[in-house]
């Protein structure tokens, strides 16, 4: 199981009803438990030496910075996790800047996902408040991209 493929587990047993979740496979024992919305990644045991996995996991776990209170507008959110780009080529302009009005279905970016460009429309019309992601950083499912007010 690739380091990616765990930090979405987490990011899926997160946002359900899950209680619990428990995966084995290949020498590898995955359990998590949540408990008032906080997600506890029990230690791994591994049956074959695998210490590139349990690091990065440790890693991500204190990594995790607190979350800040959204600012007044409408969200345009991540749809999946991916890579965010803001233009549709390196040398383009921007789908949109800061000031931009945009309409409901307008193009406002690309979130790239397994070497897949996925198109992120605008689900409201209004005026770009802030762009809330940099060009090419990662991005988890929800994720807001921008503030539209």
């Amino acid at each position: 199981m690739e380091f990616e493929q765990i930090l979405e587990l987490i990011d899926r047993v997160s946002k359900s009803g899950l209680t619990a979740f428990s995966y084995e496979a290949d020498g590898v024992k995955l359990s998590m438990e949540q408990s008032e919305k906080t997600v506890v990644v029990q230690p791994m045991t591994v049956v074959q030496s695998a210490p590139q996995i349990a690091e990065p996991a440790k890693a991500y776990a204190e990594a995790v910075p607190e979350e800040e209170p959204l600012k007044e507008g409408n969200y345009i959110k991540a749809p999946l996790v991916g890579t965010f780009y803001a233009a549709p080529a390196q040398d383009a302009e921007p789908f949109v800047s800061v000031g931009d009005r945009v309409k409901k279905g307008q193009i406002v970016a690309i979130v790239e996902a397994m070497k897949l460009m996925n198109e992120i429309e605008s689900d409201f019309d209004g005026e770009i408040a802030e762009i809330c992601v940099e060009n090419g950083e990662a991005v988890e499912y929800g994720q807001p991209l921008f503030r539209v007010k």
